[in-house]
């Protein structure tokens, strides 16, 4: 089991630079990855999302690739002779034209960029091979995270599923008494109204056991068993379980509910309530599950 909660770090020499490379990740259901990159190596951003994917299945990840020291406090320069003669060009043609030039913050930034010099980053081919190592150090470390996170979230798991199945054998094993029980009330309901009749009047008979077919919940506390069987096993299983988790945990909820409304009776009301409470929970933490 692993947690999509992680953070992991990693940094290398590349060309007189430091290469750090820092991934971290929060909850989402799906993958969702971003990544920010110096520009001159945006052509490796599909290979650096298919390397997160066999470390990610699903939580926001977001990569971030920097550079510093050495080169990296000239990384982004600009030719200013070649821009002055840009701007220089322009302002002729305006005049020519007999158009007013006023250059705003916005031109200068865009001639700027047209004239910049060679940044001093590595190509892409050079620096792939070193990012990658890099990104697959801090990936580890990401992983690493994740794994120990989802190994606390586990004991959790495995406490509150125990509660759950505390709970259900609760409510099992106070269902057969509900008939009974209902028998006397109804009983002493009659006794009371002064009309006194016989346990084995076919009337008492027949509203007792349509009484018992409305509350029985056999059904759902067997389905609610072979549930918890089968979250149990994907607990402990491998790979991507948190959407089958949260379809189980779904299903288990629906029972809960049903039980809820059939079984007219105060305890197996107080287990029910019990019941949803421990499942919220468990719901909100395998939300933290990959």
């Amino acid at each position: 089991m692993k947690s999509m909660t992680g953070y992991g770090r990693a940094t290398a020499v590349l060309g007189g630079v430091t290469l750090t490379v820092q991934v971290s990740s929060v909850n989402r259901k799906t993958l969702d990855l971003t990544v920010a990159l110096p520009e001159e190596w945006e052509s490796l951003e599909p290979a650096i999302g298919g390397l997160v994917r066999k470390f990610a299945a699903r939580g926001k990840v977001h990569v971030d690739i920097e550079l510093s020291g050495g080169k990296a406090g000239s990384l982004v320069a600009w030719d200013e002779t070649a821009a002055t003669e840009a701007l220089s060009r322009l302002a002729a043609f305006a005049k020519k034209r007999k158009v007013p030039f006023k250059p705003t913050p916005e031109l200068l930034w865009q001639v700027a960029n047209a004239q910049k010099r060679g940044s001093g980053v590595p190509s892409s081919e050079e620096a792939q091979t070193t990012v990658t190592a890099t990104l697959t150090t801090a990936l580890r470390a990401f992983a690493a995270m994740r794994a120990k996170e989802g190994e606390a979230l586990m004991v959790d798991f495995i406490k509150r599923s125990e509660l759950l199945h505390r709970h259900v054998e609760a409510i099992a094993a106070r269902a057969p008494q509900v008939p009974a029980g209902y028998r006397e009330q109804l009983l002493k309901r009659l006794r009371d109204a002064g009309l006194d009749l016989d346990l084995n009047d076919e009337r008492v008979l027949r509203e007792i056991a349509l009484f018992a077919d409305r509350c029985d919940v056999t059904e759902e506390i067997t389905r609610l068993r072979s549930h918890f069987e089968q979250f149990s096993a994907l607990l402990k299983s491998d790979g991507e379980i948190g959407r089958k988790s949260e379809f189980i945990l779904q299903e288990i909820g629906r029972e809960v509910n049903t039980i809820g409304s059939k079984a007219n009776d105060v305890t197996i009301a107080r287990a029910v309530i019990e019941l949803k409470n421990e499942l919220e929970r468990v719901r909100e933490q395998i939300a933290n599950v990959e």
